[in-house]
């Protein structure tokens, strides 16, 4: 099951007591997933079970009218839909004017402004507009939320509510469907707790925390080998710049401080500066080591260059 499919089962939990709070939110269902036909046939389609019960749930607790509930399956896409039929009958032309779908104007594009006056019918119109439109990405994916809607009206209806609810979201044209998207967790965390997916907010924050954790993990293990490859090279360099001069001139050469120090890292080449100086008797400090490694790169280059003649040079 899709994270968008989790959120509007745990949505569809949660029917309103308060009658104007369930007529807004049926009328988000309606004004997205619903098409008027005839003088009136309402249909309604959606592909999630839950929905169809609220939406049936609601229009009989409301209104008291005949639904017809038929349940398709895609052959190509092996998936259900829902059609929830409200056949032409005594009472369905006064639901939907009541709803704010209808108007002596004619259908109503936009939010009707007096279903969400209160803040709890604000709040339940933004659910039924989720369960009706919504999509949310999966939580370990980048952060993505959007309301889909079929007119622009509508869609710049449903930003202002979220602006009121503090909530910044965008509108965008897609085909001929108009998008209400945000972008960014914390806005979407702000959403989900606004319309009362609790349990959808926890799984949001664990897998940010757990992606979190991940992410420093991944960031400490590459600064780790990043620093291991840095070592290993410039351990290799040494190696390298001693054989050299051991090529050229003999370890004999060397004065004892650097003979010791090229010996010990021809016999340890995997280890660090640090390593290396722990290794030696006395030990060295790290910064004692690196100086006579420097001392040994510039014997090397004095070799390759031509210029050494007789012993190398001492500390």
């Amino acid at each position: 099951m899709s994270f968008t499919a989790e959120v509007k089962d745990e949505l569809s939990r949660l029917i309103p007591e308060d009658v104007a709070a369930r007529r807004a939110e049926l009328s988000a269902l309606v004004h997205i997933d619903g098409r008027l036909s005839g003088r009136y046939r309402l249909e309604i389609i959606t592909e999630r079970a839950p929905v169809a019960r609220v939406i049936v749930r609601l229009f009989h607790s409301l209104y008291r009218l005949k639904t017809e509930v038929t349940t398709r399956r895609s052959v190509l896409h092996k998936s259900y839909s829902y059609l929830i039929t409200l056949p032409a009958q005594n009472g369905l032309e006064e639901a939907i004017r009541d709803l704010g779908i209808l108007t002596n104007n004619g259908l109503e594009m936009g939010v009707a402004e007096r279903l969400v006056e209160r803040s709890g019918c604000l709040i339940a119109y933004l659910r039924g507009a989720f369960l009706g439109g919504g999509f949310i990405a999966n939580p370990r994916e980048d952060a993505h939320f959007e309301l889909s809607c079929g007119h622009e009206a509508f869609a710049r209806g449903l930003t202002a509510l979220l602006a009121l609810s503090g909530i910044s979201a965008r509108v965008a044209q897609r085909r001929s469907n108009w998008i209400v998207y945000i972008k960014g967790a914390e806005p979407i965390l702000e959403f989900l707790a606004l319309v009362g997916a609790h349990r959808a907010v926890l799984t949001m924050e664990n897998t940010r925390v757990t992606k979190s954790i991940r992410n420093d993990e991944n960031r400490l293990v590459n600064a780790e080998l990043a620093n291991q490859k840095k070592s290993i090279e410039a351990s290799l360099a040494q190696v390298r710049d001693i054989q050299l001069c051991i090529d050229q001139q003999g370890i004999e050469s060397f004065p004892p401080a650097l003979r010791e120090l090229a010996e010990l890292r021809l016999a340890h080449p995997d280890v660090s500066l640090r390593e290396l100086g722990e290794l030696a008797r006395p030990p060295l400090s790290k910064s004692a080591v690196y100086h006579r490694v420097r001392r040994i790169e510039q014997i090397a280059r004095e070799c390759v260059a031509g210029g050494a003649s007789g012993a190398p040079g001492s500390l």
